[in-house]
């Protein structure tokens, strides 16, 4: 099973490790700080042995990489993982923007029901089964989320259950949230945000989500 790194250290860069299973153009690695797309995070970007990673795919508790027809590795070579920070970092802070959104539109509209989540690096968006719009609370909900990034409160992660790898992230006095996603340290990294409207069909409520900022942490 792959050792996934990137939930204990989030913010490495780096990592060095040993090919596993080799199928074509697909690889596996004993352990790995490259994020697979779920629970709409998009994946991250960067390349295994000097390689270019063209596609990360969940398979069951593995993940399986996809590099160039030209790759040479084979099962027992040391390589080495490098990731695209600048893409890493912003898919964190706006993954977590996303969810500090979601919660806070769970705390004005009770019983809403999300049905559906995407995060990319330019934006992250949260799909609402709506018949009325969500615009009116929108300055509350911007005023509440500057608030908790003022707060510098600490974002906790960790297993719900370890062997299904199931995890979670909790903000004390906030909200706890079933989660496999990459998040920053603290509320404080998010920055300000704003939120845009999208009506996507009767029915249905769109909230996208930019950061205005860009907070610069060292890696």
């Amino acid at each position: 099973m792959t050792q996934k790194v990137f939930w204990d250290e989030p913010y490495r860069t780096t990592l060095d490790t040993v090919v596993t299973q080799v199928m074509g153009d697909q690889v596996q690695v004993a352990s790995t700080i490259f994020f697979a797309f779920s629970g709409g995070q998009e994946s991250d970007a960067g390349s295994l042995g000097g390689y270019p990673v063209i596609r990360a795919e969940k398979r069951g508790l593995d993940i399986v990489y996809t590099l160039p027809h030209a790759h040479t590795l084979r099962v027992g070579d040391a390589v080495t993982w490098q990731i695209d920070w600048a893409r890493r970092y912003r898919l964190m802070r706006l993954h977590f923007a996303a969810e500090m959104v979601l919660q806070l539109v769970y705390q004005l509209r009770p019983g809403i029901e999300r049905i559906g989540a995407h995060i990319a690096q330019d934006k992250a968006r949260i799909d609402f089964a709506s018949d009325t719009s969500l615009a009116p609370w929108f300055p509350e909900i911007e005023s509440a989320a500057a608030d908790l990034v003022k707060r510098d409160q600490p974002i906790l992660t960790d297993f719900s259950d370890v062997p299904t790898q199931r995890r979670f992230w909790k903000v004390e006095g906030f909200a706890t949230m079933a989660c496999g996603g990459t998040h920053p340290r603290s509320t404080r990294e998010i920055g300000a945000l704003k939120l845009k409207r999208k009506n996507t069909g009767k029915g249905k409520e769109r909230i996208e989500i930019s950061l205005i900022d860009s907070p610069c942490v060292p890696v």
